[in-house]
This record gives structure tokens, C-alpha cells and sequence, in this order.
């Protein structure tokens, strides 16, 4: 009987990691703050399912994949589904255009929803 509880209970928390999947990027706003410098407002959808899979991060990147900034996200966010977090003062060179805005989570990685958004001018 044991085994078959210890059995059961790993495979619950491998399903419990397949079930919440990949964090995707819901919607992004950027405003410009000052020269070459911005904000951003991003909202993350993933289901988290506690410490040991969650939405840890959100990325500003570069057409060229270089990272610009990175949100870090110190909790789960179980109830509060998708959440909205900001980043402030990221500085990007003038010759860019747009950057993807990219979610992490503590288990798949990358791998869900981008968006692409234009800086405003």
C-alpha cells in the first residue's frame, strides 16, 4: 500500500506540471519614459499550481534575442488569473523598433503565447 501512495503521489505531481502548461504573454503596453527608456505593463496568464510550477518571469526581447529586460516573478500567482505586473526604465538603442514580450515558467521554459509590440516614438 505504500508504494502504491508514494507511486500515486508522484504521479499527481507530474500531472499537476503538464496540467498548468506553458505561461503565455496575454497583452503588453509600453509607454515611453525617456530617451531610448520605457516601461512596460504585462499581463501573464498561466495556471499556476503552486511553488513547484509557476509563472516566474517575463522578458523584453530584442529582434536580434538578446534580452533587454526581465520581470522577475517572486510568487505563484494560484488566485489571481492572468496577472499584470510592470517593468520600468528599460533601455533600448533607437535603432529598434519592436521588441516580443515572452513569459517563463519554473517548469516548461519559454514556449507559450508572444506578443510583438511597437515602441512608441
Amino acid at each position: 500500500m505504500r508504494l502504491f501512495c508514494t507511486i500515486t503521489f508522484i504521479f499527481l505531481l507530474a500531472a499537476e506540471s503538464v496540467i498548468a502548461g506553458e505561461a503565455d504573454v496575454m497583452a503588453a503596453d509600453v509607454t515611453k519614459s525617456g530617451p531610448n527608456t520605457y516601461n512596460f505593463s504585462v499581463t501573464v496568464g498561466h495556471n499556476d499550481g503552486g511553488w513547484n510550477h509557476y509563472a516566474d518571469r517575463w522578458d523584453v526581447v530584442a529582434p536580434d534575442g538578446s534580452i533587454l529586460g526581465i520581470r522577475t516573478l517572486y510568487h505563484p500567482h494560484v488566485n489571481e488569473q492572468p496577472f499584470t505586473r510592470s517593468l520600468a526604465g528599460v533601455k533600448i538603442p533607437k535603432n529598434i523598433n519592436s521588441v516580443t514580450i515572452r513569459a517563463h515558467c519554473s517548469v516548461h521554459d519559454y514556449g507559450g503565447k508572444e506578443i510583438r509590440v511597437k515602441l512608441p516614438r
